[in-house]
């Protein structure tokens, strides 16, 4: 019979799965270590993915995470969902190839609304291919001038949809900035020794760390995360074995890593600046767990996907927060959704303090 768990207490799983509490077992400790655990991790936005690194690496700072991603310990790319997320480097080919197929399909769709034919995105990818080949690193402006020179229009839409169409194939990936720059590089020589499993090995490889990074989680959830329909999610989970065991939560069957069993459930009142694009809530459909509904449109403003950054308490959402970044510090403004107290206020503080150091700047309030 599967273990049974409260709404609170798989709550109280799911912090500690995400690395925002202390894990009963060994966890990672590095770039490379962090978005291995969790196989991807949402990265669009190139800051916000910065410091979801950060809060799960205590005493690390922006500049040392930046190293590590020069290092190759990972990579940004669209592995699925048609969104950038933070992969690890030697993985990025095979996930493309599992995760990448619905997306590739249904820019067929996409193209024919950008005025693109096959043709145009075909030799795009040629383009682009010898325009960085020889460990050449261009800027996303770059591409996009190596391609209007070469007579295919980037108006629009249409420059992204080809770069990130030549990401899905595999040819180029996102590498680090230069600067403020986002830059992109050939897959094939950031990363010249990629993982090769066969699909059923790979299928396991994503329900294992999907499972171990966000669950308690269904295979419905799963199957939203990568992109890959039920039937695959499924799969994926049979792979994993025995690493992973059924739960029910309030009623509903879900899976877990079977180290985490045995971790405390109790609430925990810990306190989180979060960046707005962070695993916490955009790992799920369902974010009802953490954030109360009421509070949907402060989080996620008309509903666009643009989501801000969050306060969190005892894995729950309670205020928001901005910051602007100067010459001389980094100026934070926190939102509430209900009020703080000065305890809570102090709190806070501390947690945006941490954010600040990882900047290497004064915070300012």
């Amino acid at each position: 019979m599967p273990v049974r768990l409260t709404d609170a207490e798989a709550l109280a799983l799911r912090m500690t799965s995400l690395l925002l509490r202390p894990h009963p077992h060994a966890r990672p400790d590095s770039v490379a270590g962090i978005v291995e655990w969790f196989g991807a991790m949402q990265a669009q936005d190139a800051a916000s993915g910065l410091w979801s690194l950060g809060v799960r690496l205590p005493g690390r700072t922006q500049t040392d995470v930046q190293a590590a991603l020069e290092r190759r310990e990972a990579l940004r790319t669209w592995p699925m969902r048609g969104t950038i997320h933070l992969v690890p480097s030697r993985d990025a080919r095979w996930m493309l190839a599992v995760t990448g197929v619905r997306v590739l399909s249904a820019a067929a769709t996409r193209r024919t609304q950008l005025g693109l034919t096959e043709a145009d995105t075909e030799r795009a990818v040629d383009v682009l291919g010898d325009a960085l080949t020889g460990g050449r690193r261009l800027t996303r402006a770059q591409c996009l001038a190596t391609l209007n020179a070469a007579g295919i229009d980037t108006a629009g839409q249409r420059g992204y949809h080809l770069l990130s169409y030549a990401a899905h194939r595999g040819v180029i990936c996102i590498a680090p900035h230069l600067g403020t720059e986002q830059t992109f590089t050939l897959l094939d020589e950031w990363v010249p020794d990629p993982h090769r499993p066969d699909r059923d090995e790979a299928l396991g490889l994503l329900a294992l760390r999907y499972v171990r990074s966000h669950g308690p989680v269904t295979r419905h959830d799963l199957a939203r995360w990568t992109g890959l329909t039920v039937a695959d999610a499924t799969r994926g989970i049979t792979v994993a074995g025995d690493a992973l065991a059924t739960v029910e939560v309030d009623g509903t069957t879900a899976v877990v890593d079977a180290a985490l069993l045995d971790a405390p459930r109790e609430p925990v009142d810990d306190v989180h600046t979060l960046p707005g694009f962070d695993e916490y809530l955009l790992g799920y459909k369902d974010r009802t767990p953490m954030l109360d509904p009421a509070h949907a449109a402060a989080v996620v403003p008309g509903g666009n996907g643009v989501f801000q950054a969050t306060v969190v308490r005892g894995g729950r959402v309670v205020g928001t927060w901005k910051r602007t970044i100067g010459k001389t510090g980094v100026t934070v403004t926190v939102q509430p959704l209900a009020p703080f107290d000065t305890a809570l206020r102090a709190r806070v503080d501390s947690a945006l303090a941490d954010y600040a150091r990882f900047l290497g700047r004064p915070l300012r309030r």
